[in-house]
């Protein structure tokens, strides 16, 4: 493991977060990114991390590298660069610290059994950022510069990707108004960042049921806000029904619209659908909830397996009588719903087991993502 000490040291006019770091350059293009760019230490690369690969939990764990843009405002990105992952040097008038500019993306590369690497859909995360960055008044890397700035991270830190089976890289792109400003307004310099880490399963149930309880006083988000896009403030909107609803030994929340307080929305940070049947319902995309991705590929694969979706208004009394319930999302992947509180009222699915349906969805899914089936998709990215 490589071990590193960390200083924090503030002044009048900036908050400087220093950590060791060799800063090293890589081109835009992944094409060009040359053995004189990549690190220098190559058992880095082509050897597996020093860690407990059986026991990993969805937290944060320190890799090697992490990929830097930064533009002003009114400009483009155009030059990145690779650099020694550590903290980064921002301003207490920063965009993003006081007035939450800031985005982010999340996606996962997979390790096959012949050691080559599998991003999934990358091009549909690029394509995401671009469109909330335009809401928050933020520029964003052209798809091909996010998607190669993500291959780029990835093979630097090729070591931190888990064995086959054992997990997933997370990969956080993220965007951020790293210019000072004062008076409200877009900042006038931002940073897009690319860090990973190694991950196994989002939910401390692992592939287990989860347990929801819906939160039918605190939102998530409101017609014509901020809660179709991947936005900072969106997340830390949920805490608060989030930590109470954990205390009380829910897995998550579930939130209701916020203007007939009947319809269903999302989870905290994934999607959700009810299965009654032959049907898979979920709910319209309609401005307040995220197009995950997870979600739009679950819809094709349910629509190639022979089901019936719908995208449309599912009111929570359809959980009563639903045949199953299951999560996706990037983190989650494929979470299958054991019981649902609402009002006090406590309704299992399968007596507390996985569904039929939600089972067979991860199974497709999964085998996708890491290269156990044939991608007749061509949804994966491979990474040699």
């Amino acid at each position: 493991m490589i071990k590193r000490s960390w200083s924090l040291l503030i002044s009048c006019s900036s908050l400087r977060l220093t950590g060791s770091g060799l800063l090293l350059t890589a081109r835009q293009s992944y094409s060009l990114f040359s053995a004189a760019s990549q690190p220098t230490n190559m058992s880095e690369t082509s050897e597996l991390a020093d860690i407990d690969w059986d026991n990993l939990g969805f937290a944060f764990l320190p890799t090697d590298y992490m990929y830097i843009f930064k533009c002003t405002r009114g400009r483009e990105f155009s030059k990145g660069e690779l650099k020694r992952f550590g903290n980064i040097e921002i301003s207490p008038s920063a965009g993003v610290l006081n007035y939450g500019q800031g985005l982010f993306e999340g996606l996962k590369a997979y390790r096959k059994q012949d050691g080559n690497i599998l991003l999934f859909r990358p091009e549909e995360n690029a394509l995401r950022m671009r469109l909330g960055a335009e809401r928050m008044c933020m520029p964003s890397p052209t798809v091909e510069q996010f998607v190669e700035a993500v291959k780029a991270t990835v093979l630097a830190n090729k070591r931190w990707v888990p064995p086959p089976g054992k997990g997933a890289l997370y990969i956080r792109p993220l965007i951020m108004g790293s210019g000072a400003v004062l008076g409200l307004a877009p900042a006038p310099e931002f940073t897009f960042l690319v860090y990973v880490s190694p991950v196994g399963n989002y939910f401390k149930e692992g592939v287990a049921p989860i347990h929801l309880v819906v939160e039918h006083e605190l939102h998530r988000a409101t017609p014509g806000g901020t809660g179709s896009v991947k936005t900072i403030g969106n997340y830390a909107a949920v805490l608060k029904a989030l930590s109470a609803a954990k205390a009380k030994g829910y897995s998550d929340v579930l939130y209701l619209d916020c203007v007939h307080k009947r319809y269903l929305e999302e989870v905290s940070a994934c999607n959700i659908f009810v299965v009654k049947d032959n049907v898979i319902s979920t709910p319209a995309i309609k401005g307040t909830i995220l197009p995950g991705i997870t979600r739009k590929s679950i819809i094709d694969i349910a629509r190639s397996q022979g089901f019936q979706v719908e995208e449309r208004h599912v009111a929570v009394d359809e959980l009563l009588d639903a045949d199953e319930v299951f999560c996706t999302g990037t983190a989650v992947v494929v979470s299958p719903v054991g019981s649902i509180t609402f009002m006090g009222n406590r309704v299992s699915y399968r007596d507390g087991g996985a569904g039929v349906v939600s089972q067979h969805l991860y199974s497709v899914l999964t085998r996708l993502q890491m290269g156990l089936t044939e991608d007749n998709m061509n949804w994966t990215v491979e990474l040699r």
